[in-house]
């Protein structure tokens, strides 16, 4: 999975766009709803930023900013790390690590194509897992 191309395993679907005048309210509930843990902020098309939980966390709630009222664009971060779909997933996650960060945009030709999370690489794992403890289960 690791020497897999991005492009092979990003989610395009888990891409949620915004632009920095949504309110936190709005992009929380729109990420409760997708069960994503990150809004990707763009200005027409181009990548103005991300809005992830931690930053919801950190910079909205423990800061006492009201959701309702406090804009993406004033909360998000600026100017995110960012890949080619052509880059390895090792790379993604070695780059994730590197910067301690969960989500990384997928960015070809200027234009956002998706979104890789920390939670990519253990979900092939995690479902191997349970497989294989669903077939330990069946067999006592």
């Amino acid at each position: 999975m690791f020497s897999q191309r991005i492009r092979e395993v990003m989610h395009r679907e888990q891409l949620i766009v915004a632009g920095p005048d949504t309110t936190v309210s709005e992009a929380a509930r729109t990420m409760a709803d997708s069960g994503t843990s990150a809004v990707v902020v763009l200005e027409g098309q181009a990548l103005a930023g991300i809005f992830t939980e931690r930053d919801a966390v950190l910079r909205v709630i423990a800061a006492g900013l009201d959701p309702r009222q406090t804009r993406l664009g004033a909360v998000m971060t600026p100017q995110p790390v960012t890949l080619d779909p052509g880059k390895t997933f090792g790379r993604a996650l070695a780059l994730m690590h590197e910067r301690r960060i969960r989500h990384v945009p997928i960015v070809e030709n200027e234009r956002v194509v998706g979104i890789v999370t920390a939670r990519d690489a253990l979900d092939p794992d995690l479902e191997e897992f349970v497989c294989e403890a669903q077939r330990r289960q069946a067999l006592t």
